[in-house]
């Protein structure tokens, strides 16, 4: 039987702390990429080179199972979703549609402004080309990042899109029927039985697949993964485009005296099912709240499926919680902590959440949990982690658009500007750059 559980606390009370020693003592785990990049490296080198081949025999080494294909074909993919259960398409269903409301919101439009008569700079959104799209395999199955990864890079206007997810040898070297489901119902028809260190590389460099279909490379990998997949991301970096080095999922609670702790112990213990390097933090004001969510975590931990996953990840470093005098403090605190997930319950909510600065979502108020989140208020999933909160954003439609000055400028405009662009191309020891203005100008005969 699992051992009772007790998050560990952190007792700010009657301090004033730095920003740098909040971020030095609030709890906090994580996972360092630079120790496996050894392990990732040969990985990388290996697929750059040979391609599906290499990408097959480290799926055959690490996932038990070598897939007859890279491509998983299209009657699979109609197979899995005919197969799908009924409930679940109705959840996805639901999910892809709020998905979908939120997400085209955030379009972008040209924009074109006029500097000076007869000069202009419009600035046009350009979607990227092709876009690899990672789904992790492991403790769960995750069809939700399935939408979470489509939904935004089709808004965007993406073209070409594949998904990869790990092959599974209960499903015959196929990803999870259920991603395949996914993938199908948005209307993906390239999915990839390739996970890992290796998936990140074949995506990044392409090859050629077991029937000499081509495996074209894609121009951005988006995703969360494993610390390898984390690790290959950062080493192809550069000849890809990655939207982030995803870490161990998290959540913070700010919390006062009025919140319920059967909602904010289940709200942790639910992050806690992830992983065990999962973190689960509550900032909260009260000590009697402290308490009560310390003995409906240990009770609910013991009866929860994954109890043994739930008990290391709330006992870990990651986790605990951590006692503040006001709610001003609880603010400064999940503010230096930047959350992926923060969820706001305390008096008057959603005006505590306005003075939030640093957060990959937040969730205001007792009637909007994580879990919400997850799968169907139609925010996206994939955020931040790591305190990366603070100066990075969670996937949307503007990670799939790229933007481009487009510079139209008359003779009189530029006319206009000449002196100031040959002063400042000397200022900097930079002559041929106001040469180009110059001779513009300059009569030749």
């Amino acid at each position: 039987m699992t051992a009772r559980t007790e998050l560990r606390r952190v007792d700010l009370r009657g301090s004033s702390p730095s920003t740098a020693e909040l971020r030095a003592v609030l709890p906090r785990g994580g996972v360092d990429v630079n120790s496996v990049l050894h392990l990732v490296t040969p990985v990388v080198e290996a697929v750059r080179e040979r391609g599906a081949d290499a990408a097959l025999e480290y799926s055959e080494t690490f996932d038990r199972v070598r897939p007859d294909s890279v491509r998983v074909p299209a009657a699979e993919l109609a197979k899995a979703l005919d197969q799908l259960d009924p409930d679940v398409r109705a959840a996805l269903e639901v999910s892809i549609e709020r998905s979908r409301i939120v997400h085209e919101d955030q379009r972008r439009s040209e924009t074109v402004t006029t500097v000076v008569p007869g000069g202009t700079v419009t600035e046009k959104w350009v979607p990227v080309e092709r876009v690899g799209l990672y789904v992790p395999g492991g403790n769960a199955v995750y069809p939700s990042s399935v939408v979470m990864n489509v939904v935004p890079a089709q808004v965007a206007g993406v073209g070409s899109l594949v998904v990869a997810s790990p092959p599974q040898a209960d499903f015959g070297g196929l990803p999870h029927p259920t991603i395949l489901a996914a993938a199908a119902l948005l209307g993906v028809d390239e999915v990839w039985a390739v996970g890992g260190a290796q998936g990140v590389a074949l995506l990044t460099y392409g090859g050629v697949d077991t029937d000499g279909a081509a495996l074209e490379p894609v121009d951005m990998i988006t995703g969360p993964g494993n610390i390898y997949v984390t690790a290959a991301k950062r080493l192809c970096r550069g000849a890809v485009g990655i939207d982030s080095e995803a870490g161990p999922t998290e959540i913070a609670i700010l919390a006062d005296h009025t919140a319920d702790p059967v909602h904010v112990a289940a709200d942790l213990i639910s992050q806690a099912e992830h992983d065990v390097l999962a973190a689960s933090v509550l900032v909260t004001t009260s000590v009697a709240l402290a308490d009560a969510v310390t003995r409906e975590v240990a009770e609910r931990t013991l009866t929860t499926k994954h109890s043994d996953r739930v008990a290391t990840a709330l006992a870990g470093e990651q986790s605990g919680i951590v006692l503040v005098d006001t709610v001003a403090d609880g603010i400064r605190t999940v503010d230096a902590y930047a959350a992926e997930h923060l969820e706001i319950q305390t008096e008057n909510a959603s005006e505590v959440a306005g003075r939030i600065r640093s957060a990959g979502a937040v969730f205001v108020g007792p009637w909007s949990p994580v879990s919400l989140g997850d799968y169907c208020a139609g925010s996206n999933h994939v955020l931040p982690t790591a305190g990366c909160a603070r100066h990075s954003s969670g996937l949307s439609v503007q990670t799939f658009l790229r933007g481009i000055h487009i510079v139209d400028y008359s003779r009189d405009a530029l006319d206009g500007v000449a002196k100031h662009v040959v002063a400042l191309a000397n200022a900097e020891d930079l002559p041929a750059h106001g040469d180009a203005v110059r001779v513009r100008f300059e009569s030749r005969s």
